[in-house]
Parts: structure tokens; C-alpha cells; sequence
């Protein structure tokens, strides 16, 4: 009996072991184990994250979804000259946005300027320059069918993706299941899309006691940062928001005629968001023109420019727009090169040279 009692108590012994190992075992970003991936949140930034309950981050989804967010096929065709992805009009060297006002796989142009794709895991539920879609998983299948986008059907893309031998692997690991949905693919994309972080600008280096700004950096800070100044914290926020955006929508005072019908009143249906857009992140401004939602401005220059002296006036005017009876801030060309150092700050290198978040194809053997 006490021969059987020690047998049974030593392959106890040896099954919790191995238990234990199997639980400790790392995986890396296409390994087999679906783990779940280790968001680091950077110095000064917000805690709170805006990842659905349904969609997780995991290794293996978000490798599938930077395979996804760059493979042509996602618009459900084979033909060289039909091919569309994500980056088509998300480049990373230009901080996923595209540079110029694109046009989609049928050449229509579409409505607005792209917004750059820069932390969005901290962005609230309101995508667009308006605002009207919550989340990146709705972006994805707005893109897939959109005719000024892709202008495809989900169910071909869907059978298209399914039918590349490369991916039925990667997206067992993904989800646990062979079979292949388009929901499926939203996921995966979107997960890859909220690891685009951008956090190691001049700036935040300067935050982090890392790096130090020139005086004419400093003055252009001190500039964005008060009303006295050129007064931009209200809408791009200050020191203590790293994001350089409220994320909020604002009528900036572009125009005192409003006849677009994709402002932030259609839809909220709400007076007072007639002729307001988003607030988008200041960051990467070198890279992200032409600039606000219909690209008037082409340089970082003309956008100071106007906020120093061609505000126009509506009974839709943000209150925020302090400077409005003045037309502008009415900076001199000293402080105007002051606030343009300090925005060049907010260049990150690092950010669209990345190779975590670069095209995979590129470099696949």
C-alpha cells in the first residue's frame, strides 16, 4: 500500500511540474500560444484604453492584423492594377495617413482628408473627422465596401483571404477556429492598428528630462500653452495631455458658410456642432498634410498663418476661439517661427520607421 501511495504521490508530483511549466511558457509575436500582449502605456500618457471586451490584444492577432492592414487582397481582387490595403492610404512614413487627398479603387476622391492613425487606443469611440464611427473594427469594414475607398464586398474578401494557404494557420492562432470570417479579419486589423503608438518625439524626450529645447522651442511652447499666446492647448491640449488632442470637435472658424454634410451635425444634429470637426493629434504635423479636413492648407506655415490672422466669424464659433474678434492671434514673425519650432517638436522619427509596425511583406522570404 505504501509502495502504491508513493508511486501515485510522485506522478502527482511530476504532473504538477510540468503543469507549472506549461503555464510559464512565453510566446513571441507568431508563436503558437495566443498570448495576451503586454501593452506598455509610456510615461505621462493616459492609463485609461479604449480596447473592446470582445477583442483583446493578443500576439497572434496582432501579427495577423499588420499581415492584413498591408496585403492588397483585403479588397477582394487578384489583379495587379485592382490591389488595395490599408496602407494604400495609411503609409507609415507618413504617419498612416496619406499625404495627399486620395482617391479609391474606382476614382472617386474621398470626402475628407485621411485622419493619421496615431494612437488611437486612447481615442473614445468617435473615428472620423466627424465623429460618427466608434470604433476601428467599424473603420475596417467602412473601408472594405466604401466606394470612394475600396469599394468591395466583405464576402469576397472574406473568401479571397480564406483562400491564401499563409493565413489559415495564422488565424487558428488568432481565434482558435479554421474557419475565417470577415469579422474575424476587422478584429485582427484593428488590434494591429492600436499598437501604433508614437511616443519619442523631441518633446516627449524633453518631458522625460531626456532632451532639452532651444529657447526658440521653449518660447513657441509657451506660446501654444496660453490664451495670451496663440492659445491651440483648448483644442490640442498641453503638458499634461501627450496625446495633442482633446479628441473633441470644434468649429475653428474656417468658414462663416457652411454647406458640408459631414460636419459633427450630421451627426449629432445639434446646432452647435454645425461646421465642427476633430481636433486631430498635432503629432507628426510634419508628415500628416495637407492639413484639416478638406486639405486647404498644404503646409504646416498656412495653418499658423490662419490662426494668427484669418479666423472668420458665425454664430457656430467654438467658444474656445478666443482670438476670434481679432481675426487671429496676431503673432509677430518671431513668435509665428517660435510656435512652428515648438511644433516640430512633436516629430517622431521613431514612430514611422518602426519596423514592428512596417509592411511584413517587404522583408518575407
Amino acid at each position: 500500500m505504501n509502495k502504491i501511495l508513493s508511486i501515485v504521490c510522485f506522478c502527482l508530483f511530476l504532473f504538477f511540474i510540468f503543469s507549472c511549466e506549461k503555464e510559464n511558457v512565453k510566446t513571441i509575436p507568431g508563436g503558437i500560444n495566443n498570448e495576451k500582449y503586454n501593452f506598455y502605456i509610456p510615461k505621462n500618457f493616459p492609463t485609461k484604453l479604449y480596447i473592446p471586451e470582445d477583442n483583446p490584444l493578443t500576439y497572434s492577432g496582432i501579427e495577423l492584423g499588420r499581415y492584413l492592414f498591408y496585403d492588397g487582397r483585403l479588397s477582394g481582387r487578384t489583379h495587379p492594377d485592382s490591389l488595395m490595403s490599408c496602407y494604400s492610404c495609411h503609409k507609415q512614413e507618413l504617419s498612416f495617413e496619406a499625404g495627399f487627398h486620395p482617391k479609391g479603387i474606382t476614382g472617386i476622391s474621398t470626402p475628407n482628408e485621411m485622419l493619421p492613425m496615431i494612437n488611437l487606443v486612447w481615442n473614445p469611440n468617435t473615428l472620423l473627422w466627424n465623429g460618427k464611427v466608434k470604433n476601428i473594427e467599424d473603420l475596417v469594414w467602412m473601408g472594405v465596401i466604401a466606394p470612394h475607398e475600396m469599394n468591395g464586398d466583405t464576402n469576397r474578401t472574406r473568401e479571397l483571404i480564406a483562400s491564401i494557404p499563409m493565413y489559415a494557420e495564422m488565424f487558428k492562432r488568432a481565434f482558435g477556429t479554421e474557419e475565417i470570417t470577415f469579422k474575424q479579419i476587422s478584429y485582427a486589423i484593428a488590434q494591429f492598428v492600436r499598437t501604433l503608438v508614437s511616443s519619442d518625439s523631441k518633446f516627449d524626450r524633453y518631458m522625460r528630462g531626456e532632451a532639452k529645447l532651444t529657447d526658440s522651442e521653449l518660447n513657441g511652447y509657451f506660446l501654444f500653452t496660453t490664451e495670451e499666446g496663440a492659445d491651440c492647448f483648448h483644442c490640442h491640449g498641453g503638458d499634461g495631455n501627450p496625446l495633442f488632442t482633446t479628441n473633441l470637435f470644434y468649429n475653428n472658424g474656417k468658414d462663416d458658410v457652411f454647406t458640408d454634410t459631414r460636419d459633427r451635425f450630421s451627426v449629432t444634429q445639434n446646432t452647435k456642432d454645425i461646421g465642427a470637426y476633430k481636433a486631430t493629434t498635432l503629432r507628426n504635423i510634419s508628415f500628416t498634410g495637407p492639413y484639416m479636413h478638406d486639405g486647404r492648407f498644404k503646409t504646416i506655415e498656412e495653418v499658423v498663418e490662419f490662426y494668427n490672422s484669418g479666423l472668420k466669424n458665425s454664430p457656430y464659433i467654438n467658444p474656445l476661439m478666443h482670438k476670434i474678434n481679432d481675426g487671429g492671434a496676431r503673432l509677430n514673425d518671431k513668435q509665428k517661427n517660435d510656435l512652428l519650432a515648438f511644433l516640430r517638436t512633436l516629430n517622431d522619427s521613431v514612430f514611422i520607421t518602426n519596423p514592428a509596425y512596417s509592411n511584413p511583406f517587404k522583408n518575407k522570404k
